[in-house]
């Protein structure tokens, strides 16, 4: 059954009115029910807090990385293992194409149901995680293939396990091979992107992010604990930390804002994969109009110009 948040409740009785009207084959009744829901959910999401969008990118039936690539992607063949310890869960790679394009896939996966979450560790990454994806990428690189990275992970695994073998190297390495990559490459944030668990697939010459996905240097939780020791702050310290797509776009720390539908991807996952789909077919296009030498010194910019300052 489908989840609602507490501000979607009546988005849902509309909907099982609408349901209930159709079991009737009552057009009518149809008609003037859907034109509720269009109004209703045009008054909700319309005006939205930062809060709800965060819960909206943690939503329980928001499309994960797998969903995506099961939809916009043909021809596919999944790549396993880093070559060195483990074959990570949380991160897939997957070749094949999307349209005509021939594309590397990389996203990190969150699972649904407790076997899978347990599977995919939360969608938490390990450090062989990151170094499979740094194969991939390596991999794609190779034979000249644009490589497309889905961001949806709460932040890379904190255990023992992933510290003794170097979760953090395994992040850095990351950022300086992607930032070097001579192909098109581009990362769209889905969900939630989570400090350096969405940094270490997150360089490229296209960052995205959908209309409610969010992208922050600590989670909301973890700000409250820290600044006010207090999880009732969590709405405060979402507000404060700037994690929206909007604010990330007004900031100029994101190229674009994919226009998921209106009512989320969770409620039209077919419609806001084909907005990944035209929007990954379209970044490559264009990134292939470049010559090596522009897009390499665009990507370049690009990743130095944040924080930069000058002296007058």
């Amino acid at each position: 059954m489908a989840t609602y948040l507490d501000f979607e409740y009546k988005i849902k009785f509309i909907q099982e009115d609408i349901i209930s009207a159709q079991v009737r084959h009552d057009e009518g009744a149809v008609k003037k029910l859907e034109a509720n829901l269009d109004k209703e959910v045009g008054k909700i999401y319309g005006n939205l807090t930062d809060f709800q969008k965060l819960q909206l990118a943690r939503h329980l039936d928001r499309p994960y990385a797998l969903d995506y690539i099961n939809l916009i992607m043909h021809d596919k063949y999944e790549i396993h293992g880093d070559r060195h310890f483990h074959d990570d869960a949380a991160i897939l790679c997957y070749m094949g194409y999307i349209g005509d394009e021939k594309v590397m896939v990389i996203g990190e996966q969150k699972g649904r149901g407790t076997k899978n979450k347990l599977k995919r560790n939360f969608g938490m990454p390990h450090p062989e995680g990151y170094r499979k994806a740094l194969r991939a990428a390596k991999l794609a690189e190779k034979f000249n293939i644009p490589i497309v990275m889905l961001v949806d992970t709460p932040g890379a695994y904190p255990g023992i396990g992933a510290e003794e073998r170097n979760q953090s190297e395994a992040i850095a390495r990351n950022l300086l091979e992607f930032a070097e990559l001579k192909v098109p490459t581009i990362s769209i944030v889905i969900g939630e992107g989570g400090s350096g668990g969405a940094l270490a697939i997150g360089v490229a010459d296209k960052f995205a992010m959908m209309r409610y996905s969010i992208f922050s240097v600590i989670s909301p939780e973890g700000c409250a604990a820290i600044l006010w020791n207090d999880p009732k702050k969590v709405e405060t310290a979402t507000n404060a930390l700037k994690i929206t797509s909007s604010d990330l776009l007004e900031l100029k720390l994101i190229d674009d804002v994919l226009d998921e539908p209106l009512i989320g991807a969770h409620r039209d996952k077919e419609r806001a994969a084909e907005v990944i789909k035209e929007y990954c077919i379209s970044s490559i296009a264009s990134l292939r109009l470049l010559s090596e030498e522009t897009r390499m010194q665009a990507r370049y910019d690009k990743l130095t110009e944040p924080g930069a300052f000058s002296e007058e």
